[in-house]
């Protein structure tokens, strides 16, 4: 897929648009294949089809704990209140007594697909180098269950997490909250909740690529529409399923987009990372300096030619390995490794 120029964005005059960042080549290369299967526009009746593609590419995933590294189990927890309970995929380290660090993982999917296993393998990666264990929550999905149903559940299994950690073989003082995408923004909202609400105290936010806005109107959601995975249009649709007519209005809970919130102090050391070459760019960029201006801590990393999910999408990739490799190195500071 070649990046053409694109005009200044029609009706916007706050700023004026360049012609998008060129794609690295060699996931340039991965994104004529990817693109064949997943155009960058989701419009809402294409949502149940992407739910069957999705539920056939992970049941196609072998066994999590198959390599006999991690005891994988389900759960189910209370939910919030006067809501359904919530599932949980718990993993432990086999053969270990010692209380480790937790990673407490909230999956991607644009609020409108995924589920508890998406997105794992990877954490999984990170558990094995850190000695750590991993829970996934299962959150209600969009349009069906629109805010604050998705980060009610989220927030609903961290506080299930840390209040049992002991029970589960975790330190409920190194509970580290991660996700992508989706999950990015979600994780970033439970941090939001956690502070606000006096629950668990967090150790770190991995934020990867994370949907923080819902007014999609930044210079890069202009400038990759059409483009990459998860363009602009993508983005409306995964909005709108959440928000509804509330989308980019003014009245949009900080819990629901966390661009929107105004106060960013008290919150855990952050890991921020995004692609030059996708949508959300600039508001993970602009989230990361209000922590910074706010005193708080935040690593954040662009990496140049990236599109939307590209590690997943190209793994192999040496843009991709880098980017796995920051993360590894991030998350072993934070715990002293």
């Amino acid at each position: 897929m070649t990046a053409v120029p694109s005009a200044p964005s029609a009706g916007n005059e706050r700023f004026r648009v360049g012609p998008p960042p060129p794609f690295d080549p060699e996931l340039a290369a991965a994104l004529e294949t990817i693109a064949e299967e997943m155009p960058p526009a989701l419009h809402p009746e294409m949502i149940p089809a992407l739910r069957e593609s999705m539920a056939a590419f992970e049941g196609a995933e072998p066994d999590l704990g198959g390599d006999g590294a991690f005891e994988v189990e389900d759960r189910t927890v209370p939910g919030p209140r006067g809501a359904p309970d919530v599932s949980l995929l718990v993993c432990r380290p086999t053969g270990t007594d010692a209380a480790m660090p937790v990673i407490y993982h909230t999956h991607g999917g644009g609020m409108v697909v995924g589920d508890s296993r998406s997105g794992v393998p990877e954490i999984l990666d990170w558990a094995r180098e850190l000695g750590a264990g991993v829970v996934s929550v299962e959150y209600r999905l969009a349009p069906e269950n629109p805010h604050p149903a998705p980060v009610e559940d989220c927030y609903a299994g961290l506080v299930w997490t840390a209040e049992h950690a002991a029970e589960l073989g975790f330190d409920p003082d190194r509970i580290i909250v991660a996700g992508g995408s989706a999950g990015g923004g979600l994780t970033a909202a439970v941090a939001l909740l956690a502070r606000d609400r006096g629950g668990p105290a967090l150790l770190g936010q991995v934020l990867l690529c994370p949907m923080l806005d819902d007014r999609n109107d930044t210079p890069s959601s202009h400038q990759m529409a059409g483009l990459g995975v998860w363009d602009r249009t993508a983005n409306n649709t995964g909005w709108t399923a959440l928000l509804g007519d509330a989308r980019g209005g003014p009245d949009v809970s900080p819990y629901a987009a966390p661009a929107r919130a105004e106060d960013l102090t008290g919150l855990p050391p952050a890991f921020i990372d995004v692609g030059s070459a996708e949508t959300f760019r600039d508001e993970a960029v602009a989230y990361a300096t209000r922590m910074w201006q706010a005193g708080g801590r935040a690593e954040l990393h662009v990496w140049p030619g990236g599109f939307h999910g590209y590690d997943q999408m190209a793994p192999q990739a040496a843009l991709s390995q880098d980017t796995k490799a920051a993360r590894l190195r991030w998350l072993r500071r934070l715990l002293g490794q």
